[in-house]
């Protein structure tokens, strides 16, 4: 797939054992497929967890690549969703953790809102605020830097206090040139 679509970067998933992300409302536990896309994400989510992450095994070349990674790069993705069953697999957290890179992150989260989908919803549900620092905090103890939105930057000094370098940026990727600059931003950052 990576060389139809000319994508000349290594790409490797976190595990070759399932991790399914299950989240419980009021009506009991559904699959994040359940959740999000029947549903609507509609319901409120009131606990979010990983089945098999607790036996799954960091796929081959996986701890490796990020122990020669020369720079590790958190697109601004769902922190509960799509980052955080990675993350649920503590081989690849320790990984992360013990890593000689730094890891920079992209908030997905302006204010106090996600900048799509329900993030907001589902950091709620894992008792993060929904907020730079809930993001911060979900990627901690192994976040160097975060790019963050103007409006968040009375935040920095809370980052700083965690450990974590806070990157003010234009961080909304509107257009081909926005994407551009954040892309430098991010690698100033590290």
């Amino acid at each position: 797939l990576a060389q139809r679509l000319g994508v000349e970067a290594r790409i490797l998933p976190m595990s070759d054992d399932p991790v399914r992300t299950r989240v419980r409302t009021r009506d009991g536990w559904l699959t994040f497929q359940e959740y999000f896309v029947r549903e609507k994400a509609l319901p409120e989510p009131l606990e979010v967890a990983y089945a098999g992450a607790e036996t799954a095994r960091p796929a081959p070349g996986v701890l490796e690549a990020i122990g020669e990674a020369d720079l590790v790069v958190v697109c601004p993705s769902n922190p509960v969703t799509s980052v955080g069953p990675i993350l649920a697999v503590a081989p690849v957290a320790d990984g992360l953790a013990a890593a000689r890179a730094r890891v920079v992150a992209v908030s997905p989260i302006v204010g106090e809102a996600a900048v799509s989908g329900p993030a907001a919803a589902l950091m709620k549900a894992r008792g993060l605020p929904v907020s730079p620092l809930g993001v911060a905090a979900a990627y901690a103890p192994w976040l160097d830097a975060l790019l963050i939105d103007a409006r968040d930057a009375p935040l920095a000094p809370a980052l700083a206090r965690a450990h974590v370098t806070a990157v003010v940026a234009e961080i909304l990727m509107t257009d081909r040139a926005r994407e551009v600059a954040l892309a430098r931003r991010v690698l100033e950052a590290a």
